[in-house]
């Protein structure tokens, strides 16, 4: 069942941290105890409803909170780099700490999406140069995540280049003939997975042997 993935991990995550929590030798007749780690106190942002949706990839409600912030007078590219880059950064700090896992990070990332997605026409507004440079993005073949080339994109975007997405899962040579027919200024590329990566190197040296 859908979040059912999400809810199982969290569960888990509960026990285990309260299971460490335990005094190790802890007598019988005591009565039971949590001791709770001490930590830095959060950061303004992290008591923020946006930065928590982004954070526990509640994509249902990420919408909502964050056409509230434009309403109460925020602007599109402070709730993007107040809110939503920092909560992505910690939930990648979070999976390097095998407190998150997969599921986690995509269910986050899929809440980011729907933000940027929301803001991207406000971000945008009437910006159009058709002297501007040509940028071809893409994630690599083999890979399917693209938040962090979504989120290159639109800033690119949002300082007036012409940016060509070719999404997910992209092929060197569809990618360079891309690039040389659009006469692109850059290529760039994404890929999260050590497996995949390397799939860079292919498509760097297609462009070489493509001149």
């Amino acid at each position: 069942r859908e979040g059912s993935d999400l809810r199982y991990i969290e569960r888990i995550n509960y026990y285990t941290e309260k299971l460490e929590a335990e005094p190790a030798a802890a007598p019988k007749a005591s009565p039971a105890r949590v001791v709770t780690k001490t930590s830095e106190p959060a950061a303004k942002e992290e008591s923020d409803p946006v930065f928590s949706a982004v954070i526990h990839g509640e994509k249902d409600s990420i919408i909502d909170l964050t056409k509230a912030k434009i309403s109460s007078g925020e602007k599109p590219s402070d709730i993007i780099n107040t809110y939503l880059i920092p909560a992505i950064n910690k939930v990648g700090k979070l999976f390097e700490q095998k407190k998150y896992f997969l599921p986690q990070l995509i269910a986050s990332a899929n809440a980011m999406e729907c933000a940027i997605g929301y803001l991207e026409p406000m971000l945008l507004g009437d910006k159009k140069d058709d002297n501007a440079p040509v940028i071809v993005i893409a994630t690599v073949e083999g890979d399917v995540h693209d938040i962090g080339k979504n989120l290159v994109a639109l800033m690119l975007k949002n300082y007036g280049y012409k940016v060509i997405d070719l999404g997910k899962n992209v092929p060197a040579d569809y990618i360079v003939e891309v690039a040389m027919k659009e006469k692109a200024a850059v290529i760039g590329l994404s890929a999260l997975m050590t497996t995949t990566m390397m799939n860079m190197k292919d498509v760097i040296e297609l462009a070489r042997t493509s001149g």
